[in-house]
C-alpha cells in the first residue's frame, strides 16, 4: 500500500487525510494505511447514538465501546482523534425516517440514508473545515479515475461490495472521497490489522442495522410510532379477506412467513402493503413479478454513459439486465421482491451509473392477465 491508494500525488508529505473511524477493523486499517503515506492523518468518529452500550453488544457501530476502540487505534498510530456528537441529526434524518417508512408500508434502507446525511455530508464538511486533502473511509468500493473524472466501481471482492449502499454519493463527494479497501479481500484487511498490532483485528463485523442491534425492527418502530402496531386485514388481490394481522410493521413485500393463513392451494406471499387501509395484500409468488419500477431522488453518476445497464433492486440481489426510461427502470425479464422504499442501483459493468428510491412498481403478473383478456 502506498500513497497512490489515496491518490495524493507522488508524495503524501505535506498532505492531510481525514479518516472516518467507526471503531471497526476496516476504518482502523484505513487509518493505518493513511499513516504509511507520510501524510498528516486525523481520525473522526461521529457519535450517532449509544445503543450498543445499553444492550451490551460490541458489534454496533458508533456506540460507546466503538468510540473507545477508535480512540485506542488512533493512540497506537499516533494520530489525532476527534468525536463529534450528531445524535440529534441522526435521529431526525435516519431513525425517524426509518420508523415513518415502515408506517407508510415501505421497506427502508437506513444505511443509505446515513451515508447521504450524517456520514458523508457531515464528515465531508468536517474534513474540509480541517483543511484535509481527502476523506477516506473503510467502505468496500473502488474510486477509479475515468476520462471524465472520478467513477464509483464495485469492490474486487463481490462478497464485501458495498456499492449498492453508496449510489447516492454525488460527483462532488466522490471527487473528495477515497476508498483504499476496495481492492482488498476482508481476510487480508484483518491480517494487516494483526500485523500492526491493532486491538480490533479480530473484532466481529456488525450484522444488523446499527441502531437496532437486536434485530427487532418492529419493536423499535412500535416504540417510536405506537400507531404502527394497529391490526388490520390480510386480503388477496381481489380484496377477499383471508385473515388478520397485528400491524404492517411486521411485513414487507416478498415475505412468506408469519401470514398464518392455511388451506390455500399454493404458498402466499406479501405482494403489496396498503398503509392507509392497513391492509396486507397477498398472492402467489407469480404475483410478485415486476416489469418496471418508478424511481425518485435519482442520482446519476454516469455522465453521458449510454451503454448497456444492469439493475440491482436489493443489496443481496444479483444485477439483472434493464434499461432506463425517464424515471422508470424497465427490466428485461420479470424481477421479484421489488419493494417501495428500497433502492434500485444501475451499473455499467462494474461501474455505478446511478440509482434512486423505488416509489411504485408495474406488475408483470397483472400485465400478463390483461394481455390474455384483451388478446
Amino acid at each position: 500500500m502506498t500513497d497512490a491508494d489515496f491518490q495524493l500525488g507522488p508524495d503524501g508529505a505535506g498532505k492531510r487525510i481525514v479518516v472516518a473511524m467507526s471503531g471497526g477493523v476496516d476504518s482502523s486499517v484505513v487509518a493505518a494505511l493513511a499513516v504509511r503515506t507520510g501524510a498528516e492523518v486525523i481520525g473522526i468518529t461521529l457519535q450517532l447514538y449509544d445503543h450498543g452500550e445499553a444492550v451490551g453488544r460490541a458489534g454496533s457501530c458508533c456506540a460507546g465501546r466503538d468510540i473507545r476502540d477508535a480512540r485506542a487505534v488512533c493512540d497506537r498510530l499516533g494520530i489525532a482523534h476527534y468525536v463529534f456528537d450528531h445524535e440529534t441529526r441522526f435521529r431526525d434524518q435516519v431513525i425517524d425516517r426509518f420508523a415513518d417508512d415502515y408506517l407508510a408500508g415501505r421497506t427502508p434502507i437506513p444505511c443509505i440514508q446515513c451515508n447521504m446525511g450524517p456520514k458523508f455530508t457531515d464528515l465531508l464538511t468536517a474534513a474540509r473545515d480541517l483543511g484535509a486533502d481527502c476523506l477516506a473511509t473503510g467502505h468496500y468500493v473502488r474510486r477509479v479515475e475515468g476520462k471524465a473524472g472520478a467513477e464509483l466501481h464495485r469492490a474486487f471482492d463481490p462478497a464485501r461490495d458495498q456499492s449498492y449502499f453508496l449510489f447516492a454519493t454525488t460527483q462532488t463527494q466522490l471527487d473528495y472521497l477515497r476508498f483504499p479497501l476496495g481492492g482488498l479481500p476482508k481476510p487480508r484487511v484483518r491480517e494487516i490489522a494483526a500485523e500492526l498490532g491493532l486491538g480490533v483485528a479480530g473484532k466481529p463485523d456488525s450484522q444488523d442495522i446499527c441502531f437496532v442491534p437486536d434485530g427487532n425492527y418492529a419493536g423499535l418502530v412500535k416504540k417510536l410510532r405506537p400507531e404502527a402496531d394497529t391490526a388490520g386485514e390480510i386480503v388477496d388481490a381481489a380484496g377477499r379477506v383471508l385473515g388478520r394481522h397485528k400491524g404492517l410493521i411486521h411485513f414487507t413485500v416478498g415475505q412468506r412467513r408469519g401470514l398464518e393463513i392455511g388451506g390455500t392451494p399454493e404458498p402466499l406471499y406479501v405482494i403489496r402493503l396498503e398503509a392507509e387501509a392497513r391492509r396486507v395484500v397477498v398472492g402467489p409468488r407469480a404475483a410478485l413479478a415486476v416489469r418496471a419500477a418508478r424511481l425518485s431522488g435519482i442520482n446519476w453518476l454516469g455522465g453521458d454513459y449510454d451503454g448497456p445497464l444492469t439493475a440491482k433492486v436489493r443489496s443481496l440481489a444479483k444485477p439483472v439486465p434493464a434499461r432506463r426510461d425517464g424515471d422508470w427502470v424497465v427490466f428485461d425479464a420479470p424481477e421479484y421482491g421489488v419493494a417501495p422504499g428500497q433502492a434500485t442501483v444501475l451499473y455499467g459493468g462494474d461501474r455505478v451509473i446511478g440509482g434512486g428510491w423505488i416509489e411504485e412498481t408495474e406488475s408483470a403478473y397483472v400485465a400478463a392477465e390483461t394481455f390474455a383478456v384483451s388478446g
